[in-house]
């Protein structure tokens, strides 16, 4: 575990962690009625960000200044700087899931980790339209409503239902179609629910087998990769590179070989 400052242990890191998505999913959900009147576009018309987004954003870069000002933050609205060695870095997703928040499907959340070194050391996941949420301390376990987390145990790909997510730029989504259209014939099926951290945290207590995705960012599977990695999941990227924006795979061990292997051929880490 990397080397970090007194007051900075993952559990501690974690309650803030906690208190500050708890904080965060309510204003999200508060805000929703209003904020949906306040669309604008990201980098094409079908990835919006509503003033929600910003707002929750703004309202978690506030609190952790306030408590921590040595530390830095990453968001995906504002994004941030690096963080000195030895130092903790915050990787916020103030509303992943946002076209579900737009919609008002029940399936968007504010994602928190606290990473020191590129390390993840505590995150949280809480869906703010239901205020289900998943957390996990590195070497400490995942855990739901004090309930420790196990993943699936499935071993055979045929039978193994798979999350999986798109991205909005067109020629990339044309690519991930075609990866879709050759694998749905070799697993159970596939789910596509819209909200990444989720989808980690699903596959972290076995209601999906296995997930995979190209293109994420950090802050859409930094909290949601450990607490699937705490609940024994493989997470990485294809051919020995980390899980990163070429590819996101977690699988539990015994799934994971057939299924990297299978997304290889498919060359699901290919395209734009």
């Amino acid at each position: 575990m990397s080397e970090i400052s007194p007051g900075s242990s993952p559990e501690e890191l974690l309650s803030i962690a906690v208190r500050v998505a708890r904080e965060a999913a309510a204003t999200a959900r508060r805000m929703r009625d209003e904020a949906i009147g306040d669309v604008q576009t990201k980098s094409t018309d079908t990835d919006v960000v509503t003033a929600a987004d910003k707002a929750v954003e703004r309202q978690v870069v506030e609190t952790l200044r306030a408590e921590r000002p040595g530390d830095t933050v990453l968001g995906e609205e504002y994004g941030g700087a690096e963080a000195a060695p030895g130092t903790v870095r915050w990787v916020v997703d103030p509303i992943d899931g946002t076209v579900n928040y737009l919609y008002g499907l029940p399936q968007y959340a504010v994602s928190l980790a606290a990473e020191v070194d590129g390390e993840v050391l505590a995150g949280v996941v809480r869906n703010a339209a239901t205020g289900d949420e998943w957390t996990a301390t590195r070497g400490g376990g995942a855990w739901r409503d004090g309930r420790r987390l196990t993943c699936s145990t499935e071993t055979v790909l045929g039978q193994a239902l798979i999350g999986t997510g798109f991205g909005y730029d067109p020629l990339r989504r044309a690519h991930q179609g075609r990866v879709f259209a050759q694998m749905i014939t070799r697993v159970r099926d596939i789910r596509r629910f819209g909200a990444a951290s989720l989808d980690l945290c699903l596959a972290a207590e076995g209601k999906l087998d296995a997930f995979f995705e190209k293109g994420l960012n950090p802050w859409d599977h930094a909290a949601g990769g450990l607490i699937a990695a705490e609940a024994g999941m493989v997470v990485a990227g294809l051919n020995g590179v980390p899980a990163g924006p070429e590819m996101v795979l977690l699988a539990p061990p015994a799934l994971f070989p057939a299924l990297h292997d299978l997304l290889a051929e498919l060359d699901a880490a290919g395209g734009p």
